[in-house]
């Protein structure tokens, strides 16, 4: 998760709600290409998670990654909790269990999201290693239960630890348990964002498939392909799922504003104190009536914060982000971006992605998001299996990517790197089957080789 952010204006009215969502629109000279991804830190002794204390855990990692790099810390009552690129933009932040994100900057090619990751990989090995520390690349932690994995010391996370099995079974395994790769995109208009926004909603099974990446838990298949996507069907239907209002006429930042307004919120930040007002709506704090600070008023600070606190499967802030992808390891991760921005950065692709998913009804989407964690390219929507439809969309990202033109030192173009999809769609399995495959065979019945052969 990005920083919580820092501006302590005092809202008055919706508009400027509206107008913060709004000042996103850039001209497509200036967009940019934004990749997060998590991976689980493991014990490389052991195959242990590893705690946040201690001479070789997250935070000595961290400490390390500060000397190393000459980012600024980012702290929180005396611990060390992430870093931030003062320059160019890039943080690493820890998500609840102590998955290791890198939210990277914005860059203009997948080109360079490649050669970004190949750095940060080369930076965390260069620390992580001697303090015996190893990464893994899946979905979902493959063989631990959840009361094994260490709390990370943020705030935020205590809040939401209490909140969750109020609201979904599963919302303590997505914290916990999860990783995934996301890719943020940017937007011309605002019609441009609806458009964009609608072909990823819908088609955002498609990436869960070509992704699905987490069919392990507490070292037994668990029946999924994506477990990853499963848990999202039940952690907080208030705040994630199809969005199917989006497809309605009248779409646009205010309608996503009224949205938000009414998601049950978890914390306002003040200071560095974390106050609890989960299960109150933004909408009561907008109007001075929050049970936890009667008569205050929210700054454009609570409203940023609110709003990365909303998980649909696809999220509007100031670009759009795109959510539906377990975690991958490292030479799978550029492909997400190259997918995304082959779609959606040439305006023909996205016509062209607009008619394949235009036709399709609320009720076919979700059936289709509710059918992809167990059934993966096997899902259906009206007479065609998902894998026809992932062969399709892969097939115009390529074509997009070509047509962007944007070339390597070697003069490849951006295509390239969705080889691993078609590596993928030419045999015909999720990574995940191919997994299960090594899992029911050469791996004799263990999940223990993954940390091996799924490492960064």
């Amino acid at each position: 998760m990005a920083r919580d952010q820092i501006d302590m204006t005092p809202l008055q009215s919706r508009d400027e709600l509206v107008a913060w969502l709004a000042a996103g629109v850039k001209p497509p000279s200036e967009f940019r290409i934004g990749t997060e991804h998590e991976k689980t830190p493991f014990t490389l002794e052991g195959y242990h998670p590893v705690p946040y204390e201690g001479a070789r855990g997250i935070g000595a990692l961290l400490e390390g990654m500060q000397l190393l790099l000459g980012w600024e810390p980012i702290m929180e009552r005396g611990n060390i909790i992430g870093l931030y690129d003062v320059t160019g933009g890039g943080a690493i932040s820890l998500e609840p269990g102590g998955q290791f994100e890198l939210s990277g900057a914005p860059v203009e090619t997948v080109h360079q999201t490649q050669a970004e990751l190949m750095a940060h990989l080369a930076q965390v090995r260069e620390i992580a290693t001697p303090l015996g520390i190893g990464f893994l690349g899946l979905g979902m932690t493959p063989s631990w239960s959840r009361s094994q994995i260490p709390v990370m010391p943020k705030g935020r996370y205590s809040i939401m630890r209490n909140y969750m099995p109020k609201v979904g079974q599963y919302g303590l395994d997505m914290m916990f348990r999860t990783c995934t790769v996301q890719t943020n995109l940017d937007f011309s208009s605002e019609a441009d964002m609806v458009k964009k926004l609608r072909v990823s909603v819908a088609l955002q099974p498609i990436a869960t498939a070509l992704f699905a990446n987490s069919p392990f838990t507490e070292g037994k298949a668990n029946g999924f392909l994506s477990f990853r996507s499963e848990i999202w069907r039940d952690t907080d239907n208030a705040r994630s799922g199809m969005i199917p209002w989006a497809f309605e006429d009248g779409m646009g930042f205010e309608r996503w504003v009224d949205y938000a307004l009414d998601v049950p919120m978890y914390f306002v930040k003040r200071g560095d104190s974390y106050i609890d007002v989960s299960g109150s709506s933004f909408r009561a704090f907008f109007d001075g009536k929050s049970n936890a600070l009667p008569g205050e008023r929210p700054t454009l600070s609570d409203w940023a914060n609110h709003l990365s606190t909303i998980f649909p499967e696809v999220r509007l802030k100031r670009y759009l982000e795109m959510r539906g992808a377990d975690g991958v390891p490292w030479g799978r991760l550029p492909a997400l971006p190259a997918f995304w921005v082959g779609l959606l950065y040439d305006d023909a692709t996205l016509d062209a992605a607009w008619d394949l998913v235009k036709h399709w009804t609320a009720a076919e989407r979700q059936a289709l998001r509710d059918d992809v964690p167990r059934f993966g390219f096997k899902a259906r929507i009206r007479d065609r299996y998902l894998f026809e439809i992932a062969r399709e969309c892969v097939k115009l990202s390529h074509a997009g990517l070509r047509r962007r033109g944007r070339i390597d030192h070697l003069g490849r173009d951006e295509s390239r790197h969705l080889e691993p999809l078609e590596r993928i769609l030419e045999s015909g399995r999720t990574p995940a089957e191919e997994m299960l495959e090594k899992f029911n065979g050469a791996w004799g019945g263990s999940v223990e080789p993954a940390y091996k052969e799924y490492a960064f």
